[in-house]
């Protein structure tokens, strides 16, 4: 299991269930994100998935100055990931790299056209179904480097105040030690790591 994070970034990043999953945004729960952790060595790779109402209160595709404003904050904060998920300062983290954007279906949808073209009418009337009931996801990914990595005892997820309606989060971990799921609510807002890494 040496190759733990680069497995892990490629299966965060690349995994062509995790793309069909984005693509699908539909299917995605209120209150509940996705998130994947690979964890080798010094480096740690975090992929986050939420629902647009989790992060700025609603799915519909900002247009109005406020909702535009709002999202641009949010991935501002999601663009902080050391803000998002607290770490001892012990472990001696930084981050490496880091992004965050909000993604659509109608973005996804432009690339599945496959609907005959003598069928317009019914193709209309799909995408005036659509512009009604869009959905946003944000999307944010990250890699962490940890100079004292065993000092990362727990994270706590202080996500849970930055983004009021978010109230769980289910996380896949993977490490030297093995792969974990976990389910992270804002009640208990705090992942122990003893015996993880």
């Amino acid at each position: 299991m040496k190759t733990i994070l680069i497995f892990g970034i490629t299966v965060i990043t690349s995994n062509p269930l995790l793309a069909e999953s984005t693509r699908q945004l539909e299917s995605h729960e209120h209150g509940v994100g996705q998130l994947e952790v690979a964890i080798e060595g010094q480096k740690i790779a975090i992929d986050l998935h939420a629902p647009g109402a989790d992060i700025v209160g609603f799915e519909y595709v900002a247009e109005s100055s406020k909702d535009r404003k709002a999202v641009d904050t949010a991935i501002t904060i999601l663009g902080k990931p050391l803000d998002l998920f607290l770490i001892s300062s012990d472990a001696k983290c930084s981050v490496m790299q880091a992004a965050a954007k909000l993604e659509s279906d109608d973005e996804h949808d432009e690339h599945d056209e496959h609907d005959e073209h003598d069928e317009h009418d019914e193709h209309d009337e799909h995408d005036e179904h659509q512009e009604k009931s869009a959905h946003t996801e944000f999307h944010a990914s990250y890699i962490l480097n940890c100079m004292n990595i065993a000092a990362m005892t727990e994270i706590k997820f202080a996500y849970f105040d930055l983004f009021p309606n978010a109230k769980e989060l289910e996380v896949q971990m993977i490490s030297d030690v093995g792969a974990f799921t976990f389910e992270i609510e804002r009640e208990e807002p705090t992942l122990d790591l003893i015996g993880k890494l």
